[in-house]
């Protein structure tokens, strides 16, 4: 098999691992704890561990110049990690294992960006695999909406992570200039500052609006699981779509890009502030989708053919990590104190802001 088809391969099952979890990780917690604030603690927290563990591995993955390893690590601890969901019976297991989780979710997702981009002299390409990280999380949504039950979709995420090692067995191996230069990292975020303020903003308002949004469809518009599983579908098929465009009709900077992503966010919440129904969640996730393809692809991309590769990707996805612990705590607070609308109003205003600064990027 072609390196880029076993690339996709492995990206697919990897990202359908965790979204499969991600979904509906609002309404499990709720069903052990009725405290709306702890059910955003518990989000937050496989974050927090995936902020830490993208950042140190992803320094680690550039200083020893090894992809695979980490990737493969990353693989066998996600079977088990994700796997142990299904015996979490109260909220304190559940908390320790979304923090396991994090560790080896973190631990991958760097290394696998920076193979993808080394593997191929036809840098176009990059945008065709990573469009496969949208395509499994489809995968997964549609999977948890046909299993229906928040316990099964544990067991089926560890068998879709041990389908990705084994595609990730077939890749080869690769010699990588190692980047030992000390306070390479710090580098990084000072000349890439914007860029990752830019983006930290837009995913809080962002996260803070996910955090809810299972539990508005559900519980305020009286959605059943298949059909928030069809809102989240626009979301990941608009993304998969775009991010294919990209690898090669659709040719402006890639720092045009990212800023696209980030202004065109502000519309998203603005719809969902005034829908009164679940299926009207369904455009703004299919723009959600094309926010999100121009953001990571323009951002990830300007990031490699910059900086070295794993540790600017590292900290891209660590800002992201960022976001989603504090996207969490944030809805969490503004929805037991006002309405979940609240929620997205102030993503707008943050979503706002974020594009603003992303104004001060350079080319």
């Amino acid at each position: 098999m072609q390196i880029n088809n076993l690339l996709r391969g492995a990206t697919f099952f990897q990202h359908s691992g965790v979204s499969i979890v991600y979904v509906f990780m609002p309404i499990l917690a709720q069903s052990l704890t009725s405290n709306i604030f702890e059910v955003g603690l518990t989000i937050a927290s496989f974050f927090l561990a995936q902020i830490l563990s993208s950042l140190y591995f992803g320094r680690i993955s550039d200083a020893k110049g090894v992809r695979l390893t980490f990737i493969r690590i990353g693989f066998v601890s996600c079977a088990v990690m994700f796997g142990l969901h299904y015996i979490a019976d109260n909220s304190f297991y559940l908390l320790l294992v979304r923090l396991g989780a994090g560790v080896a979710s973190g631990m991958m997702v760097p290394a696998m960006l920076a193979y993808t981009y080394e593997s191929g002299k036809d840098k176009s390409k990059v945008a065709s695999v990573i469009s496969f990280h949208a395509l499994g999380w489809m995968a997964g949504i549609v999977a948890a909406g046909i299993a229906n039950n928040e316990k099964t979709i544990f067991l089926i995420s560890a068998g879709l992570f041990l389908v990705g090692l084994a595609f990730s067995f077939r890749l080869p191996h690769y010699t990588m200039q190692k980047e030992v230069e000390s306070g390479a990292t710090k580098k990084v975020i000072i000349r890439n500052k914007y860029l990752f303020l830019s983006l930290l903003l837009r995913h809080i308002g962002a996260t803070s609006v996910w955090t809810i949004l299972p539990l508005v469809l559900t519980q305020v518009f009286g959605a059943k699981l298949y059909e928030v599983s069809i809102v989240y579908i626009a979301n990941t098929a608009s993304a998969f779509v775009l991010m294919n465009l990209m690898a090669g009709k659709i040719t402006m900077k890639d720092v045009t890009k990212f800023k696209i992503g980030i202004g065109l966010t502000v519309f998203v919440f603005a719809g969902m502030a005034v829908m009164n129904s679940w299926w009207m969640a369904i455009p703004c996730m299919a723009l959600v989708g094309i926010t999100w393809a121009f953001l990571y692809i323009g951002g990830s991309i300007h990031l490699m053919e910059n900086n070295p590769k794993s540790t600017s990707t590292g900290v891209f996805n660590s800002t992201i990590s960022i976001a989603n612990v504090i996207g969490p705590v944030v809805a969490g607070s503004i929805a037991f104190w006002y309405k979940e609308s609240a929620v997205m109003y102030f993503a707008v205003g943050i979503c706002i802001i974020a594009f603003l600064v992303s104004l001060k990027i350079k080319k």
